[in-house]
């Protein structure tokens, strides 16, 4: 089984921080995943970021996973991909890539959910969890009721996927989250917009670690 960080921190465009400079920061908060999410560059310039951050995350010992742009894999030093559109096949994903690359997956329906755990997704993201600005989307918020839902569906079938629950997390939902038993949660805006940057992400993780209940 690969291993999936129960706190995962995703960069995104933003005016004040580059993407570079928000995994430095993650890396020196302790970040041990990093998901590089960059839809607004072409190929060469998201080559000319990953190698860099590659590097960054290769001196910390985190895991560099790339949202889509799975056509970049054997370019860089990534350890993974998470797809993004909710229709991938990760069944031909998986064969394209091989098993050593961690594969993740987003979904907003159960039945989502297992069509990525049946098709071999190493983990999914489930959300949006509340409304945000980071990825804008026409999805109705799940709320703590839809990772209690989800969590019973898939123990109701036996079916075993790290589940993390992702948009418009704050510090305050991060407790009642984790006690749905969901494995995780992962954040971006909450981290980069914050007054203190490390700080946060401190927070973050020490909430997760003290919430989880498997």
């Amino acid at each position: 089984m690969k291993y999936i960080e129960k706190l995962q921190y995703i960069t995104h465009d933003i005016p004040h921080l580059s993407h570079i400079e928000q995994v430095q920061l993650a890396c020196e908060a302790g970040a041990k995943w990093i998901q590089y999410r960059c839809l607004s560059k072409n190929d060469e310039e998201l080559l000319q970021d990953i190698k860099a951050i590659a590097e960054i995350c290769d001196d910390w010992g985190t895991t560099l996973i790339v949202t889509n742009h799975i056509h970049l894999n054997g370019k860089a030093d990534i350890q993974g991909f998470h797809m993004e559109d909710m229709n991938a096949d990760f069944i031909a994903l998986r064969k394209l890539v091989g098993n050593d690359i961690t594969l993740g997956g987003s979904a907003n329906t159960a039945e989502n959910l297992i069509r990525l755990a049946r098709e071999g997704a190493d983990y999914a993201g489930y959300g949006p969890f509340a409304e945000t600005e980071t990825k804008p989307n026409n999805y109705a918020c799940l709320g703590i009721e839809g990772y209690q839902y989800i969590i019973k569906a898939l123990k109701a079938q036996a079916i075993s996927i790290p589940v993390l629950a992702v948009g418009g997390i704050k510090t305050y939902d991060v407790e009642a989250l984790m006690q749905t038993g969901i494995y995780g949660i992962a954040v971006a805006g909450a981290i980069n917009f914050a007054d203190d940057f490390i700080e946060a992400y401190h927070d973050f993780y020490t909430l997760v670690k003290e919430s989880a209940v498997n």
